[in-house]
């Protein structure tokens, strides 16, 4: 589970700041607790502000640092892709990036240090016994090691100035770093599109697509269940119908009036530049729509925009809620109806249909979910004079203790709280000759 995550010098964000999962109201069911910790960990944190304020970018720095451990070895010849603070001579400076999070128990620590010229410095440590110990740091291209761990001394021979020595290391067989970068590598994110250039070019926003749809149809591919639940705990279960039987149940939680998911085979005509047409065999995939009289199956291309937005999300939930790992969530409420989103955040808020501990981290400017959600689970983005991105928690908002019993979206949309956009009209209407 992540506990935190840190990040300074990346796009709209200059000084540093810092999203936590720590739970201030540990007492609730949602919290998970964490012995390892002593704490307790929230399965759900969300980040409202204003447009431009800088949301996006706190989803799109975790989605970079899960990029750079994945491609860093493969993709990173000619340059770093990093996008640092573009004001104020930051972009001369490395941006920084620390995670926390807790692997099988046990509290691990990365921290990254980089430019677009080179890795500055890199330091990976866990807690066993709540004690910092060293598995590997790296400052330039000096590598030291723990004792013991012998078998990662070939990552000096494939370190670069521009290779991440988590990249490397996690290719040897060390269970230490294996277990790390895998639950860190399990992250997954919506809503944000990757541009090609080393994976750099900007995370841009971007709608719900064919890949996430295509992540969903794997779990449609046996026999329907009469009765699907969405955690079967007998074991003998087939995998194929256990996961058929959960997509199921996602699927018909929204109330959209569909019933299954079937495919068939169609005939579909293509030009051939010598022959003229032909025709080939395409598999294709229907949603059956039931009625007071018959069960209709149609494309799914014919689906509301609503209706393919659920059903391409139900994948990646499923695979978060099964794995126990980490979803980020860019602009749930350009997705999602209110009412889906809420549900969304009931699934991980609830043990029952959470039991992994899986995480959800989403940005919104629905200010209805706030009812959905815990004083220590709310976060706010504004921008300051200088263009920076803060972020604060609003449990502690300002120094001062919001209270746990208050009516946050009213509270919020009163401006008691801050990140809301200052609109001010007056420069409209004189551009406009409305006013002198």
């Amino acid at each position: 589970m992540l506990i935190r995550f840190e990040v300074e010098n990346f796009r709209s964000i200059c000084a540093p700041v810092e999203l936590s999962m720590v739970a201030v109201d540990g007492d609730r069911a949602e919290a998970r607790k964490v012995p390892a910790l002593g704490e307790s960990l929230l399965p759900v944190a969300a980040i409202f502000g204003p447009n431009a304020s800088g949301k996006s970018n706190i989803i799109a720095a975790l989605t970079w640092l899960r990029d750079a451990v994945q491609h860093s070895l493969r993709l990173w010849d000619d340059e770093i892709p990093i996008e640092p603070f573009a004001f104020n001579g930051f972009g001369t400076k490395p941006s920084i990036f620390e995670i926390e999070s807790v692997v099988d128990g046990v509290r691990f620590e990365y921290v990254l240090h980089v430019d677009q010229q080179a890795v500055r410095y890199e330091g990976l440590f866990h807690y066993p016994e709540k004690k910092r110990r060293r598995i590997f740091e790296r400052e330039g291209g000096e590598l030291k090691l723990q004792r013991g761990l012998g078998n990662l001394s070939g990552t000096r021979e494939l370190l670069t100035d521009r290779t991440l020595a988590l990249s490397v290391a996690r290719r040897f067989d060390e269970p230490l770093i294996y277990g790390f970068s895998r639950d860190f590598l399990s992250t997954q994110t919506l809503g944000l599109t990757r541009r090609p250039r080393g994976f750099g070019g900007g995370y841009r926003p971007s709608y719900m697509g064919g890949s996430f749809a295509r992540s969903t149809t794997r779990w449609f591919q046996d026999s329907a269940s009469d009765e699907p639940t969405l955690f079967d705990t007998d074991e003998s279960m087939n995998s194929q119908y256990e996961d058929r039987s959960q997509a199921l149940a996602l699927l018909r939680l929204a109330d959209l009036g569909i019933e299954d998911v079937v495919f068939d085979e169609s005939e579909v005509s293509h030009s051939d530049s010598s022959d003229g047409m032909r025709t080939r065999t395409q598999r294709r995939m229907r949603l059956v729509h039931k009625t007071a009289d018959e069960r209709v199956p149609l494309d799914f291309s014919a689906e509301s925009e609503g209706t393919r937005t659920w059903f391409q999300l139900i994948g990646p939930v499923l695979s978060a809620l099964r794995s126990g790992s980490l979803l980020l969530f860019d602009e749930l409420d350009a997705s999602l109806h209110p009412t889906l989103s809420a549900e969304l955040i009931r699934l991980f808020h609830d043990p029952l249909t959470n039991p992994r501990d899986a995480q959800l981290v989403f940005t919104s400017h629905d200010t209805s979910l706030l009812n959905h959600l815990n004083r220590d689970e709310v976060w706010l983005t504004e921008k300051s004079e200088a263009g920076s991105t803060r972020l604060g928690g609003l449990a502690e908002f300002a120094g001062e203790r919001v209270r746990k019993s208050q009516n946050l979206e009213n509270a919020y949309l009163h401006d008691r709280f801050g990140a809301l956009p200052d609109v001010d009209r007056t420069d409209l209407l004189r551009t406009l000759g409305l006013i002198g």
